[in-house]
């Protein structure tokens, strides 16, 4: 087989991709399209300028098979999983030609980052994608709670969804998708927005098919303004679940560094609720790393306040609280070095980051100052630990 014919192809892994449509919309000749199952790469207009990389929050977008021939459009909407690389024979050389001029660009396209995710080795396997836009799973409002104070701007919800009858299983760290009704101003239906489940596994009411959303009202927000004005008894058509890599560990002796900012606590709430009904007296520690802009503007602030520190672990931090000195995430990180340092040793130790993208960097230079400090190289261990399935970054 000559080596003209081979190409190496972008694909899009369907069981890690949480449909957040960033690839989508970061792509700069259109290559990259949906369906109501899959986001798939147009192998005609791919130009592997990688763009997507780096925004991608799960890296399932950094996926590529070696193929004499490309994989239709049709072919990607149909898969569940993607598949096995394809035996190429007498092409080995070429092939790993082909790999290494690629793997040199996405190099320089994996700065900065969060990489590409694998989830930790004893989570459960996640069930993905059971409803679509075209067969959603139909939820009715049981709660609408405001989460931060009625005098600020800021304005984030706790809502509650049943699914009745309807299985809709789901793992802390999962996402969902909400259909919002109507049209753009182009007569277009609306995109479906993603939201991560703020609930444990079973149930935000134990043992039923509900779960429960963090959600912040923005401004001009389609989806967020829906969902904020939700009341009881409305219904909303719900599509998923999606990831299958932010998953919380299956181990009572876990160590689980929770870092977030606003609505990037959902999954984080999912996770202490989980382990604080079924195993509150598990020897992991669990730590969170909280951020907002003041006390009243922080989702979950009065119920945080009731987990125990022998469970949870709070350092909250404050960006806007007039007549003190501005605190991000990073800096409490590193006002608790001598904890999470001890932690950092330990291979039992996960780290999950969650919240807006500009948090990403000023996190990173904390874990390595935070390593440096113990003798530790944060550049080595970053790799292991996501290698390993121990270090996750959903930021957007």
């Amino acid at each position: 087989m000559p080596a003209t014919e081979i190409l190496k192809q972008h694909l899009i892994d369907p069981e890690i991709c949480i449909r957040c449509n960033t690839c989508e919309e970061t792509c700069p000749v259109d290559a990259i399209t949906h369906d109501d199952n899959n986001y798939v790469v147009d192998a005609a207009k791919c130009n592997f300028c990688l763009d997507c990389i780096s925004p991608c929050p799960t890296g399932s977008i950094d996926n590529w098979r070696m193929t004499p021939a490309a994989f239709s459009l049709e072919d990607q909407y149909s898969w569940s999983e993607l598949p096995a690389q394809v035996d190429l024979g007498d092409v080995a050389s070429a092939v790993e030609a082909i790999e290494d001029e690629v793997d040199a660009l996405l190099t320089q396209a994996h700065a900065g980052a969060g990489g590409k995710s694998v989830a930790p080795s004893s989570a459960l396997k996640p069930a993905i994608n059971q409803f679509n836009r075209a067969r959603p799973a139909i939820a009715t409002v049981i709660g609408n709670y405001r989460l931060t104070a009625p005098d600020v701007d800021n304005d984030v919800r706790h809502i509650i969804l049943s699914f009745a009858e309807t299985p809709f299983p789901v793992l802390e760290g999962q996402s969902v998708g909400v259909v919002p009704p109507g049209v753009d101003d182009k007569g277009e239906k609306h995109r479906i927005r993603l939201y991560s489940i703020a609930s444990p596994r079973h149930g935000e009411k134990p043992n039923t098919y509900s779960l429960a959303l963090t959600v912040k009202r923005e401004p001009h927000g389609v989806c967020s303004n829906y969902l904020c004005d939700l009341k009881k008894g409305d219904r909303v058509k719900m599509t998923g679940p999606f990831g299958a890599t932010f998953l919380m560990p299956n181990d009572p002796a876990a160590n689980i560094v929770m870092i977030c900012t606003g609505t990037g606590s959902a999954p984080f709430r999912g996770f202490t609720e989980w382990r604080r009904r079924t195993m509150p007296n598990a020897p992991g520690r669990m730590m969170l790393f909280f951020g907002a802009r003041r006390p009243e503007e922080l989702p979950y602030f009065g119920p945080l306040q009731k987990v125990p520190e022998t469970l949870l672990a709070k350092h909250f931090a404050y960006s806007r609280v007039p007549g003190e000195p501005k605190t991000y995430v990073q800096d409490m990180m590193r006002k608790q070095a001598a904890p999470l340092a001890e932690l950092m040793t330990s291979p039992q130790t996960y780290i999950y980051v969650c919240g807006l993208k500009g948090m990403e960097q000023g996190v990173d230079a904390a874990l390595d100052d935070i390593c440096r400090g113990v003798g530790l190289s944060w550049a080595a261990l970053r790799p292991d630990m996501r290698a390993g399935g121990r270090y996750h970054v959903e930021t957007y």
